[in-house]
């Protein structure tokens, strides 16, 4: 049987913090928790992955209580944990090595926020070779300003983004689509 690793991405207790807007998905967490459940009962390998921020005012910072995993995706003993310090899981960490000491080429991500680190890593990860499942529903985003100023919604950067990496990085699916292909 092909073991798939499930790389849970900066679910931080900072992405809370209001300094980051409006957001999407309210329902991602849950879907995380759907996945994280499914892939401890598989007895798969579930890989937590946690930005340590070295910006100034961040709540992602490594001495501020946001960089805490929230409750529903806290690791256990036995599940490993990456620190990073950019938007690659894969960079500053012994990801790639962990993954290929393990024979592992299947990867399912899901995170925050679905733009930054969930793309990033995922990018990184088609290109490493692995075969990636992005699990839309799992992910989710904020608005942001464009660079001409004019808001761009939470929803339009998430749709858009996994619409940019489903068949070129990854394949996105839903949380129900993945925990059937894996049961």
């Amino acid at each position: 049987m092909t073991t798939t690793a499930l790389i849970l991405i900066d679910v931080q207790q900072g992405f809370d913090h209001p300094k980051w807007g409006k957001r999407n998905n309210p329902a991602a967490e849950l879907h995380i928790a759907s996945l994280l459940q499914h892939w401890r009962e598989q007895d798969q390998t579930v890989i937590h992955v946690q930005h340590q921020s070295v910006e100034p005012d961040s709540p992602l910072r490594a001495d501020q209580p946001g960089c805490e995993f929230k409750a529903l995706a806290r690791p256990l003993s036995d599940e490993v944990v990456f620190a990073k310090q950019v938007n690659s899981a894969f960079i500053g960490t012994g990801l790639e090595a962990y993954l290929q000491s393990k024979g592992i080429s299947q990867l399912v991500i899901a995170g925050l926020t679905t733009d930054h680190c969930v793309s990033t890593t995922t990018r990184m990860a088609g290109n490493l070779g692995f075969n990636v499942s992005l699990a839309a529903d799992a992910c989710a985003t904020f608005d942001r300003p464009g660079t001409d100023g004019i808001n761009i919604s939470a929803d339009d950067i998430h749709r858009i983004h996994l619409s940019s990496l489903h068949n070129e990085f990854c394949q996105v699916k839903t949380t129900s689509e993945i925990i059937a292909l894996h049961s």
